[in-house]
Parts: C-alpha cells; sequence; structure tokens
C-alpha cells in the first residue's frame, strides 16, 4: 500500500511538471514572436526599372513598388511583343506600354507568391532605350 502512494506521489509530481513545461514553453512562445503583420523593408533596387518574371512565363518591366510585400506593384509598365513578317519571316520584337488596353489599366497589382524573380533594367541595356524612346513619343 505505501508502494502505491509513492508511486502516485511520482506520478503526480511528474504531471506536474510536465504541465510547468508546457506553460513555460508557451510563455516562451508568445514572447519570442513578433506582434502583428511587421513591416518589411522594401527593397531598392539600383536602376529605375526592374524586369518581372512571373510563374505563368510573362515578362514584365516598369518600377517595382513593394517588393518583398505582400502587395507589390509594377508601374510603367511595358511588355515585349514578337512580331512576324509574313513575307521575309523576319521577327521583331517591339516594347510595348500598357494602358492602350480596353480598361487602360496604369499598374499591376501582383501576386508575390507568382513572382519568380526581379531583375534590375540596366541603364544602358535596349529594354532602357526603349522605354526612354516610348516616354519621348508620349
Amino acid at each position: 500500500m505505501e508502494e502505491n502512494k509513492r508511486w502516485a506521489l511520482v506520478s503526480q509530481i511528474v504531471w506536474m511538471v510536465a504541465g510547468l513545461l508546457v506553460i513555460v514553453a508557451a510563455v516562451v512562445f508568445m514572447v519570442g514572436r513578433p506582434r502583428g503583420q511587421e513591416r518589411v523593408p522594401d527593397v531598392v533596387f539600383p536602376s529605375a526599372y526592374q524586369a518581372v518574371l512571373l510563374s505563368n512565363g510573362s515578362v514584365y518591366f516598369g518600377k517595382l513598388e513593394g517588393y518583398g510585400s505582400p502587395r507589390p506593384v509594377l508601374t510603367e509598365v511595358y511588355y515585349i511583343v514578337t512580331q512576324t513578317n509574313t513575307q521575309t519571316k523576319q521577327t521583331n520584337n517591339i516594347l510595348v506600354k500598357r494602358g492602350k488596353e480596353l480598361h487602360q489599366p496604369d499598374r499591376m497589382y501582383l501576386n508575390p507568391s507568382q513572382i519568380i524573380f526581379v531583375e534590375p533594367v540596366g541603364p544602358d541595356s535596349k529594354v532602357a532605350s526603349l522605354i526612354q524612346e516610348s516616354k519621348a513619343k508620349q
């Protein structure tokens, strides 16, 4: 009988220690966790324009704001259209500014999980010069 009481006491102590460990772990977890939605600093790009590749294979060029945040936005959006001359079969790539479509978009709100990568558009690149030509025509 005495041995049963001793095992009951040991069992109670083990359960109390286990309970205290669970409480301490919960407190450590709650204290160490960031509060609310912490603001992630925006990535700053060294160039005025960025190339954005999306998971559907589309590539857009423009000014990307909020990259690394839940709501990135691309403004001054351009994309490339390939045209083929039916007689010579020669292809020509043309840079097109978004906004001429029926709904006249002035920006793209991107799903961050659909962005594969982002690269800066070099200031001396062909894309940068085509953007400058397009802006000069407006």
